[in-house]
């Protein structure tokens, strides 16, 4: 490592070497190259065979990945333009090739394409990440299906759910961003063969003016590059609209996490569900007993530069003046790569967090016996009117003792005895033990919650699992983080 130099921490601390690597300086020129290699090809395919020759092509096919990165940056400095330099250095490797490389293109056929596919990848890296995160959270809700807890309304306690139905509220938003990627996949379209300004004026040149040839180029050359569809009109570039989409996606699924992140905090500070927490793991330098949510506080930090990327893609798009405006190069170069790297660091984080999260089923069971009295309440006054009592009167009685109780609870620091209080009231028509027995199930104060999460996992979830199964790569959960 270079210590005497900044070292990007997406890089050096948080993100996958997959991703790393989608974004690195061979990936990025090697795929210039293709664009240039696809272009040639099709260029001869339909009829350029006096401009271009077999053996030519074969040269530009040999050398690829074969880059003298040295001699690209010297003749950068040299010129001031990075798609120059690399047609040079590419020319040096295939001298019979030379004259026809970049041959009607402009700068942004290769780097718009090659953006276009290098998103591509990394998306479906980030579409993996995000299913391995709803399979872990499927299981984690499946497991803990019955489990109740106090549910929590403006952070007060409100009634009763389950931890397996507070999953799929997070599982359900991970599904929305699924879908999400899924769409701008199927609509991506290649930027293609489209020229300077985006009129194909040069490629209609070198095809004597046939129109229906130049039409052709500009699919056969998406083809060759992966793409079904490619883009009807274009500027000297792809719309940064598109960015826009793109990075808001992105941004979607951070403040996905960031949601998830925040009430993980929460409930670590309730005692009630904590994230993995190492064996040797040091939480705090003063304080030996601390056992600190780094993972989520991580996670919430990273989501935070995410969500607030789109911002500038809004601002770069706008600014597009007529066909292009070149104000866009610097920031995408950061913006981009920096917002798949976030994901991709982000739902690091949510797999290790989901693969093994700790429930305390004791904490649980204590805040919910402090609360359940309350929550309570209307059960007892709808069982009061079914024994005769004016429900106006019993409301009355019963909220004078909740009132009382609750003063003792956070006054007084005091156990919950509105149960106790509403048994010796003669004008309750229960006993203290009849009250106990109304409330020691916790399930029946649940709701659905329970057979909510199994018919949402079944009918939701699993299937989006299955349908993905031939694609979807699973990660190990020990990942550094």
């Amino acid at each position: 490592m270079d210590t005497d130099r900044y070292q990007e921490p997406l890089v050096s601390r948080y993100t996958s070497d997959e991703m790393q690597r989608l974004f690195s300086e061979q990936v990025k020129f090697s795929t210039w190259r293709k664009c240039w290699l696809a272009l040639a090809e099709a260029q001869y395919e339909l009829g350029l065979t006096d401009l271009i020759t077999p053996a030519m092509l074969d040269e530009m096919r040999g050398n690829v990945d074969n880059i003298d990165f040295a001699v690209a940056r010297d003749k950068e400095a040299q010129i001031r333009h990075d798609v120059m330099a690399h047609v040079y250095e590419f020319g040096l490797k295939c001298p019979a090739a030379a004259p026809i490389i970049h041959l009607g293109a402009t700068s942004q056929f290769v780097v718009c394409n090659t953006d276009q596919i290098i998103q591509r990848q990394a998306l479906h890296l980030i579409k993996n990440d995000l299913l391995n995160t709803i399979e872990r959270l499927a299981t984690f809700a499946h497991t803990h299906r019955d489990l109740a807890t106090l549910g929590y309304t403006h952070y007060q306690p409100a009634q009763p759910t389950t931890i397996g139905k507070r999953m799929c509220l997070y599982i359900y938003d991970l599904l929305i961003d699924l879908t999400s990627i899924d769409d701008f996949l199927n609509r991506q379209a290649a930027r293609g063969a489209k020229g300077t300004v985006g009129t194909q004026a040069t490629f209609l040149e070198l095809f004597d003016n046939d129109h229906g040839k130049v039409r052709e180029l500009d699919k056969l050359v998406a083809h060759k590059l992966g793409f079904s569809r490619v883009l009807p009109v274009t500027g000297q570039t792809y719309s940064r609209k598109l960015d826009m989409k793109l990075l808001e996606i992105l941004a979607g699924i951070g403040a996905t996490a960031h949601k998830f992140g925040v009430d993980l905090r929460l409930s670590a500070n309730l005692k009630i569900l904590e994230e993995p927490f190492a064996a040797n793991q040091t939480g705090s330098s003063a304080m030996a007993y601390k056992r600190n949510p780094m993972r989520s506080e991580r996670m919430t930090g990273l989501a935070r530069k995410l969500m607030g990327l789109p911002a500038n893609a809004a601002a770069t798009y706008a600014n597009q003046w007529l066909e292009r405006s070149l104000d866009d190069s610097a920031i995408r170069r950061m913006d981009i790569p920096q917002a798949f790297l976030l994901t991709d660091a982000i739902l690091r984080l949510y797999i290790n967090i989901s693969s093994g999260m700790v429930v305390y089923d004791k904490q649980i069971e204590r805040l919910l016996n402090l609360e359940l009295p309350f929550m309570a309440t209307e059960k007892i006054l709808m069982e009061a009117v079914r024994r005769g009592k004016s429900r106006q009167e019993m409301h009355e009685i019963i909220k004078h003792h909740a009132v009382a109780a609750g003063v003792k609870v956070k006054q007084e620091a005091k156990d919950n005895d509105l149960l106790k209080r509403l048994g010796d009231d003669e004008n309750i028509p229960f006993t203290y033990d009849e009250l106990c027995d109304m409330t020691t199930d916790y399930r029946a104060f649940t709701g659905r919650a329970s057979q909510q999460t199994v018919e949402f996992l079944n009918e939701h979830v699993y299937p989006v699992l299955h349908n993905n199964k031939n694609t979807m790569v699973r990660i190990t959960s020990d990942v550094t983080v």
